[in-house]
């Protein structure tokens, strides 16, 4: 049985972290909510200041998951440098960032765990920009784990597209989707297991 913990989970109000946050609660878990709409707390995770003050409001706390980091999804022609840094301050360094400070926060042998994706290694068309920010969140997740202190573990769920998100099936001719059960049993090896510096594909 699984002891009880107090768990961020920044994005709460997207597909994937609803659905994390609800099956999470029903187990008896602290649940706190966190995203830029509605949610217990409000975090811009392109924001370090928001950030800090997130973990401030928050105080210590046991595990953080995040399914949040928007990334610029369109045709290549459209790509810059400016579109690009769409998935680079948002998924990328908005999940690093919630790591970095969110280490001075969490309570020892606490773990984060990270969303990257699929598409780090079956890239897909309009997709550049996700690929590059999952790969950099990937490698950064291995790093961190030899240098976090504490105990402190680290790891990303790396789907596919998720069955509750059909808009997106087109993107991804051929691809079955990671369906939501999948994704909780990975989110949940993470938070609960041993694992670190792991990417875990449910």
């Amino acid at each position: 049985m699984n002891t009880q913990k107090r768990i961020i989970i920044v994005g709460a109000s997207g597909t994937m972290g609803h659905f994390i946050a609800n099956s999470l609660e029903k187990e008896n878990h602290e649940i706190i909510r966190a995203s830029r709409t509605s949610a217990d707390i409000k975090v811009d995770t392109a924001s370090t200041k928001s950030i800090k003050d997130m973990f401030e409001k928050v105080g210590s706390f046991d595990a953080l998951i995040s399914t949040a980091g928007p990334t610029y999804v369109g045709p290549w022609k459209n790509l810059n440098d400016q579109t690009f840094r769409t998935g680079i301050e948002g998924k990328m360094m908005g999940q690093i960032n919630l790591v970095l400070i969110g280490q001075h926060y969490i309570k020892p042998k606490g773990s984060f765990t990270l969303i990257s994706g699929a598409l780090t290694y079956e890239p897909q068309l309009h997709f550049a920009n996700a690929s590059a920010a999952n790969g950099a969140v990937e490698a950064f997740v291995r790093a961190a784990a030899i240098e976090l202190e504490s105990g402190i573990r680290i790891n990303a769920v790396s789907p596919t597209v998720i069955e509750n998100s059909p808009q997106y099936f087109p993107y991804f001719p051929g691809e079955t989707p990671t369906t939501m059960k999948q994704l909780e049993y990975g989110f949940k090896k993470s938070l609960f297991g041993s694992v670190t510096g792991q990417i875990i594909k449910p």
